[in-house]
């Protein structure tokens, strides 16, 4: 489901799009995929698209979704995988690859793709 959510991210230019292997880290959850738009436009866009492919590829809709009336930080709680979508401004802001620098990343292009 990380993967799917990542590669609609990137299909619709989502910048610098991780996955970030949380099971170890969090014990909650077992991945967050981080993405970021330039704009509320585009932070939207991304939303809807992830949304859209991991229901279709998956076959699951989010458990929820908050964050979505302002746009600059959305988070989607898939159960074991969190998505958060920031625009760009936010994600350099709170920065949560670094607050999370332990937790591996993970390559995720070639098991989505392959």
């Amino acid at each position: 489901m990380a993967f799917v959510a990542a590669a609609a991210a990137d299909e619709k230019l989502g910048s610098d799009t991780v996955v970030l292997d949380m099971a170890d880290a969090l014990g909650v959850v077992d991945a967050f995929v981080v993405t970021s738009g330039r704009n509320v436009r585009q932070v939207r866009t991304l939303v809807e698209e992830i949304e859209r492919q991991v229901k279709l590829r998956a076959g699951e809709p989010p458990l929820r979704v908050e964050g979505l009336r302002d746009a600059t930080w959305v988070l989607m709680d898939y159960g074991d995988v969190v998505v958060h979508v920031f625009l760009d401004e936010l994600r350099a802001f709170y920065d949560l690859e670094h607050l999370w620098l332990a937790a591996p990343r993970v390559r995720w292009r070639e098991e989505a793709t392959g």
